[in-house]
This record gives C-alpha cells, sequence and structure tokens, in this order.
C-alpha cells in the first residue's frame, strides 16, 4: 500500500533551497514518527529489517510505502500522517505502471464498479511528467468508459456522489482510495524552539498546538498552583500534545512550584493588581527558563480582553518585564473558536476538567493596569521566593514521564492477566479506541470509560467489584489507578498486557 502526501502550499512558495530542506525534514520526520509509533523502520535506514517501511521526498510530494504485512496498521498510520505538521493532504492508492487507456480503464472500473451503480460521478485526473496526452483527454476517455460500462447513472461534473481520482507521475499510475486532509503548517525542526507556557486549559493547550503545527519545537512550561493532582492532569495534556503532534523531537516538561509565589501574592499585593502581578512573576520565571534552555521566545494562550489580565493596557505591563519575545497565537480568537480548535485536536475533554487556577486570583481585578502602580506593589514582593521556586523546578525530557511517575504510583498491582470477575476499564480517548478496539481472550467484560469522566463515574461502580485500568503505554492507567487508591479505592489495578 502506498501514502501520497502533499506538502502545505506554504512550502511550495519557498525558494529553492528551502524548500528542498523543508521537505527533507519531513521526511525525517515522519520515518521518526513511524518507527516510535508503529515499530516499522525506515527503509533507508535498514534495507534488511522485517519491518521496514519506505518514505521517499520528491519534489512535490512525498510517499510512504507499506509492506502487505502492515496493512492492519494502516489506520494508526493514517492516524499519523493527519497529526503530523508540514502535511496538507495525502491520499491513500494503488501503484500500477502506467498502461494504455484500455488498460487503464479496466484497472479503475474494477476499483470503482460498484461503488457507482445508480451514482453521479466525475473523473478527477492529476498529472505531473512528459505524456503524449492531458489529464483532460484522461478524464474524458474514463469517464465515456465508466458511464458505458458500469451502472452509474451520470457523469456530474459539480458535487457528484462519486469521484474516481487518479494521479499519474511520471510512468506510473496510483488510483486514489481514500484521500484525507492533514493538519497544514511546517514540519517540526524546519523554524525555531519556543517554550509553551502551559496550564492545561483550553487557551494554552491549543495555543502549544499551533505552536507545533507552525514547525515549532515546542518545550512545556508548567506554573504548580494545585499540587500533585493539578500537576498529574496538565502533564497528561502534555503527552497527548507531544504523541499526537509533536513526537518527532524530543522536547522538556518544566515543572515550576508557584504556591509559595502565589502566597506572597495573596500577603503583600492590592487585591486588584493580583492577576497581573501574577502573569509579571510568570513571564519573569519563563524567560529565566527559556534562556537557560537556549530559546528565544514564549508562547501562551492569551486571546485580547477575555478575562481581565488580557486587556491590551494589562498586556502591555505584562510584557514590560521581559526582552523575550511572546508569540500569543490565540490573540484574536473567540473562545468559542479556541474550544472547537480544542474539541478537533483532541484536548477538549483533558482541559474541561482542569480548574484554571490562575483565573481567581483577584476578586476585583484591574483592567487598566498603570506601570507604575505595579511596580510600586512589586516592591513589597520578596523576590527570593520566585527565585527558590525557580531553584525547585523540575525539567523532564517527556519520554521520561512515564518513568517517573512509575516511582509514584509504584504500590499500584498490576497484571497481565486478568483474574476471573474482572472488569477491565479502558480509559484511552474513544478516537484510541475506535483505532484499536480493546479484545480480551479471556472473556473479562470491557468497560470503556474515558480517563475524563473516570473519577467520577468510578464512585458508582460496584464496591465489591475489582477493575483494572488500560490504556495503550500504560502511563495514564497508573496515574489515575494511584490517584483512586489514594482516595480510598482498593479495589483497583492496571491491566498491562504481556
Amino acid at each position: 500500500m502506498k501514502f501520497l502526501i502533499k506538502y502545505s502550499p506554504e512550502i511550495a512558495m519557498k525558494s529553492r533551497i528551502v524548500r528542498t530542506r523543508f521537505c527533507r525534514q519531513l521526511r525525517k520526520n515522519l520515518a521518526r514518527l513511524l518507527r516510535m509509533h508503529h515499530g516499522l523502520v525506515d527503509l533507508a535506514t535498514d534495507p534488511h529489517a522485517p519491518d521496514a517501511i519506505k518514505v521517499e521526498a520528491h519534489w512535490d510530494y512525498l510517499e510512504v510505502e507499506t509492506q502487505p504485512v502492515h496493512d492492519a496498521l494502516l489506520p494508526r498510520i493514517e492516524e499519523t500522517l493527519r497529526s503530523t505538521p508540514g502535511i496538507w493532504s495525502f491520499s491513500r492508492v494503488q501503484a500500477y505502471p502506467l498502461p494504455d487507456f484500455p488498460a487503464m480503464l479496466e484497472l479503475v472500473k474494477a476499483q470503482h464498479a460498484t461503488a457507482l451503480e445508480g451514482k453521479t460521478f466525475a473523473v478527477r485526473c492529476r498529472r505531473a511528467g512528459k505524456h503524449p496526452f492531458k489529464s483532460l483527454d484522461v478524464e474524458r476517455i474514463l469517464g465515456a468508459g465508466l458511464l458505458q460500462g458500469t451502472k452509474a447513472a451520470r457523469v456530474k461534473l459539480d458535487n457528484p456522489d462519486i469521484t474516481v481520482a487518479l494521479e499519474i507521475r511520471d510512468q506510473e499510475l496510483f488510483l486514489v482510495e481514500t484521500q484525507q486532509d492533514g493538519i497544514g503548517g511546517f514540519p517540526i525542526g524546519t523554524t525555531d524552539t519556543v517554550v509553551s507556557l502551559l496550564s492545561g486549559g483550553y487557551d494554552s493547550a491549543v495555543a502549544s498546538f499551533l505552536a507545533m503545527k507552525r514547525g515549532l519545537r515546542t518545550h512545556y512550561l508548567f506554573f504548580n498552583l494545585g499540587g500533585r493532582e493539578h500537576e498529574i492532569a496538565v502533564k497528561e495534556v502534555a503527552l497527548y500534545l507531544w504523541l499526537k503532534f509533536g513526537a518527532s523531537h524530543h522536547v522538556q516538561f518544566i515543572t515550576v512550584p508557584f504556591e509559595a509565589v502565589v502566597a506572597e501574592i495573596l500577603e503583600k499585593i492590592d487585591n486588584p493588581q493580583m492577576g497581573v502581578v501574577l502573569k509579571r512573576m510568570m513571564l519573569r520565571a519563563a524567560e529565566r527558563v527559556a534562556r537557560h534552555i537556549e530559546v528565544e521566545a514564549l508562547v501562551t494562550g492569551e486571546s485580547v480582553a477575555q478575562v481581565s489580565s488580557q486587556t491590551l493596557q494589562n498586556l502591555a505591563v505584562i510584557d514590560s518585564v521581559t526582552d523575550m519575545l511572546v508569540l500569543r497565537p490565540l490573540a484574536m480568537s473567540d473562545k468559542q473558536d479556541i474550544v472547537d480548535l480544542a474539541r478537533k485536536i483532541g484536548t477538549e475533554e483533558f482541559s474541561a476538567v482542569i480548574p484554571e487556577y490562575c483565573g481567581v486570583i483577584s476578586v476585583k481585578p484591574t483592567t487598566r493596569a498603570k506601570r507604575h502602580r505595579v511596580e510600586h506593589e512589586e516592591k513589597r514582593f520578596d523576590f527570593a521566593i520566585l527565585d527558590q521556586a525557580l531553584e525547585n523546578r523540575v525539567a523532564l525530557d517527556i519520554r521520561t514521564l512515564q518513568t517517573e511517575e512509575l516511582q509514584v504510583a509504584s504500590v499500584v498491582h498490576e497484571v497481565s492477566t486478568p483474574d476471573a470477575g474482572a472488569v477491565v476499564i479502558d480509559i484511552r480517548h474513544p478516537d484510541e479506541i475506535e483505532l484499536a478496539p480493546l479484545s480480551l481472550a479471556q472473556g473479562n467484560s470491557v468497560l470503556c470509560l474515558p480517563f475524563y469522566r473516570l473519577n467520577k463515574a468510578f464512585t458508582q461502580l460496584e464496591p465489591d467489584r475489582h477493575y483494572l485500568l488500560y490504556c495503550a503505554k500504560g502511563v495514564m492507567s497508573r496515574l489515575h489507578a494511584s490517584h483512586l487508591q489514594e482516595s480510598g479505592f482498593a479495589n483497583v489495578g492496571v491491566y498491562r498486557p504481556a
């Protein structure tokens, strides 16, 4: 099976040197992702590997070829292609040496005859290379042949029921089975590196996604205001974003304990100024973290006038504490647009259950902060507390989150074979379950209960039954099992298939 991948249109606008670099980077990213997510080795790296897959970059498209033994992985490979920055669209195709028109018609007829019965259709041909015919000739000849040789209703060039799509590239014919959209943007690694301030809410998660979509390698910086549970929840968001959109590059998840900073603000700062001062402290800390890892820009999820601290005047006062570039991808976005995008990329369910702690610090927050007034208030703040918070920060390679959390959740009982009567709870995102449903040969029942509903729904389950949480990599299942145990539920463990 082959996939033909179209680059984002902006890539085609680049100079020849830059375009070549972007195409090579996308090829490298895809090869790395297919190896990481699906265990498939790039044929160019190891031509003798039993699980090899071919990823080849061309001037105006990229080609991925899988072996027949990997057909079961096709839905998951397509999910990878849908989520990789730099891909505008992709087609799953059947490839043949370029035949003459009668043979081409037979191939097209074999693929589409059943589906065309009683339907209107149009033939669409894309062609590259030198041929003694034009794309329009292909469309006319095949269209007439399909109309005569199948039970299709009629040809309809505008909004047909079925589009018969094919591509001819030099001496190869590609019959398109499916066409899907990618997310566009630039391949990660082609632009720069940023630090994204991630609270776990709708805005910061979507802003992080947009940074990755633009080709920015994106580290995650979390200011912990809500304790261990808050940190675990935000780590889940970061891990999801990275695995889905940014796993081609290694990044850090950095936690800065900010409870003491908030306590100092509550004690020393005038109430209306608290929100602006808190954001200034975060920006000061973020700049120091970014400079330490040699990053030149920050990303935040702020949108103009969405909350009190995000008026233009307040943002100007907040930004005055740093010379570092602060990118705000959502600056002109409506809240509903942000939520809709969060739903589309899969972060809505995470963000819906994470409180926005930094949004509740002031009772009567100012919307027109004065820089001199805020600076006067900050003279009462003990900056040694901010220094201490930065000294206590923890920076983790995001790939090690599983190992790091395993130490926290080490008391959780794991089994590779469920006991009779145990109920396995599949806590994966519904999209993941649809791609790879969990089936148990042992006959245990499976309950699909997404992680974002688990804590509330678990209290309604039978207390005398034993439950085993399951997820693809075992990270979230251990975290949630540990949390449920700490909440007093002893009847929970983790299912980890051998």
